[in-house]
């Protein structure tokens, strides 16, 4: 009952069709029932001589047109049954993704992408056959099995009926004990799975850096190791599945027995007539597909609730952000201010950032350097709000962010990361993705801002070459500056370069910095780089160390103060100087 009430939802939007595939095979099981009975008087017309010809052609047509009746009816809830577990596979994948959606960084670091795949593959699979496959077989089982033993009670004997089903509560019995073995073991293969799935990817996005070290070898054999693990657990559930027909066939085989010992031994005592044994032993055999679906529905639903208790416990999980019950109403962001802000990653221990205090009027530039791991990646992630924040730490426009809508947030920053997220698109689809109803002119812009203007003439079909899967067929230099590109087109009030130009040369840089300046006049961008002259123009700069400030100032003003910036600049300078 779990897995209904997890799914009441659809049932309860979809009762109607369910209810016409329900009718209809009811129905289809009544009809069913009239050819054995048929069958059984016909032999029994015969053995009494009682057959004529206009008798067995009157027969003959009706079967016939029982079984173009059936045919229709089959093909009617067929359809309707199993267009309802598609139609739930879609609704889940689509529920889930927009749940996915939502989710922080924090969840995806609880949930690996293996796992998640196999959630939206064989987890949701499985839901849709129970809700399908596994309906067809309840129904079959429930009504198919009523209506052939009370056609059995009615038209033959009761006598006959108790003694042939004698060893189908041993079936129930069985079935129990295997059904929850399936469970606990279908979980471990699709544990396995999402590992597995895991595997695949990391080989596949790294095969460059496995190649490099010549590990080809080292990671087919992890990767064996790891579908041998799957392959096992599977089997382990493929036994208990291939018990199950077996043990049907031979409770009913044992039924069969039964049915024609008994049975002939009331023909022979002229309780029933032979015609009637007949008629029995064809409707033991319609009980056969009831008792393989009742096996079936076992399977299939242990399956289907084990996925759904997954699936329910992913979409369960809530974001780590959520908006305020009041928001704050704020047309442009202002002036931004950081009040000792302090921030510690869920999974850390010690703080990313600590005792952040600066502020940055609307229309500035703000630079942040320092050493590797010094936080400035991790700073320019507060204004994307993917991590909680203690109240009023950080303020936008004089109100503190987690009064301004989430939404609100995002439409106002545009961001560009230190790894690209490039789709298998073309160049064109993958610059306008923040802004797909981007003109020609306006593509244009900003891949002239981006300085990529040169790269996309000489490729063979310009904006339209497509760049393979996370932008494989670009150079670093090349991904960087599509990502501005895109940023760009935007138009953003807020814009994050998170060492957004380390894989371009100084020129390139120069040219795309000065495009910046003239584009984005009044408006707000932050630029985090190990390349001191990329912020030279900034209008205010900051020294990172450990998470904290520990230079500040404009450029000529770190210049003068001698610390590390001025030594930094000073290596730069002299190591382009040598370059060139």
């Amino acid at each position: 009952m779990s897995f209904v009430n997890r799914l009441r939802w659809f049932f309860k939007d979809r009762w109607g069709s369910y209810a016409l595939a329900i009718g209809i095979m009811a129905l289809v099981s009544l009809l069913s029932t009239i050819p054995p009975n048929l069958i059984g008087r016909t032999v029994d017309h015969i053995r009494e001589g009682e057959l004529t010809s206009s008798g067995l052609t009157q027969t003959v047509l009706l079967l016939i047109g029982l079984a173009v009746l059936l045919y229709v009816m089959v093909y009617i809830w067929i359809t309707t049954l199993f267009g309802n577990s598609a139609l739930i596979e879609k609704v889940l994948r689509g529920r889930l993704l927009a749940n996915l959606t939502r989710m922080t960084p924090a969840f995806f670091q609880r949930n690996s992408t293996g796992q998640l795949m196999a959630l939206a593959t064989n987890d949701i699979l499985a839901i849709g056959q129970t809700a399908g496959y596994g309906v067809m077989t309840l129904v079959n089982t429930l009504v198919g099995a009523s209506v052939v033993v009370i056609m059995m009670v009615s038209l033959v004997s009761y006598k006959l009926m108790i003694a042939a089903l004698i060893p189908l509560p041993l079936l129930a019995v069985v079935i129990s004990k295997l059904g929850k073995k399936v469970r606990t073991r279908f979980l471990d293969a699709q544990a396995s799975f999402g590992k597995m799935n895991d595997h695949a990817l990391e080989s596949i996005s790294g095969i460059r850096v496995i190649r490099s070290y010549v590990q080809e070898n080292d990671d087919l054999h992890a990767f064996n190791r790891v579908t041998n693990d799957v392959m096992l657990k599977n089997k382990r559930v493929s036994v208990l599945n291939a018990l199950f027909q077996p043990i049907i066939s031979l409770i009913v085989g044992i039924s069969y027995s039964i049915g024609i010992g008994y049975g002939s031994y009331l023909v022979f005592q002229d309780e029933i007539s032979l015609g009637q044994l007949i008629s029995f032993n064809i409707y033991l055999g319609m009980l056969i597909w009831p008792m393989i679906s009742f096996g079936e529905f076992i399977n299939v639903l242990q399956r289907g609730s084990a996925s759904a208790d997954r699936l329910d416990t992913a979409l369960n999980q809530q974001p780590d952000l959520k908006d305020a019950d009041k928001l704050a109403h704020v047309d442009v962001p202002g002036r931004i201010e950081m009040r000792k802000l302090t921030f510690v990653y869920p999974s850390a221990s010690k703080p990313a950032l600590e005792d952040i205090t600066l502020q940055l009027e609307r229309g500035q530039t703000l630079g942040i350097v320092g050493k590797t791991g010094s936080g400035k990646s991790t700073l320019l992630k507060q204004l994307l709000r993917q991590y909680p924040l203690d109240r009023e730490l950080l303020m936008i426009a004089g109100f503190p962010i987690e009064q301004i809508a989430i939404d609100q947030i995002r439409r106002w920053v545009a961001y560009v990361p230190q790894e690209h997220l490039l789709l298998s698109k073309s160049i064109r689809d993958n610059i306008a993705l923040g802004k797909p109803a981007a003109t020609a002119a306006d593509i244009a812009r900003a891949v002239e801002m981006a300085s990529f203007t040169e790269d996309i003439a000489q490729m063979p079909q310009g904006l339209e070459t497509v760049v393979g899967e996370n932008g494989v067929m670009l150079s670093g230099g090349q991904k960087q500056r599509l990502a501005i590109a895109r940023a760009l087109l935007v138009d953003s009030e807020i814009l994050l370069l998170d060492d957004s130009l380390s894989a371009v040369d100084a020129r390139t840089e120069s040219r795309i910095l000065h495009h910046i300046r003239l584009e984005r006049e009044g408006k707000t961008t932050f630029i985090a780089t190990h390349r001191l002259s990329a912020v030279s123009h900034a209008d205010w700069i900051i020294v990172l160390s450990e998470g904290r400030i520990v230079e500040e100032g404009t450029h000529d003003e770190l210049m003068l103060f001698g610390g590390w910036y001025k030594e930094q600049w000073d290596r730069q300078q002299m190591e382009a100087s040598l370059e060139e």
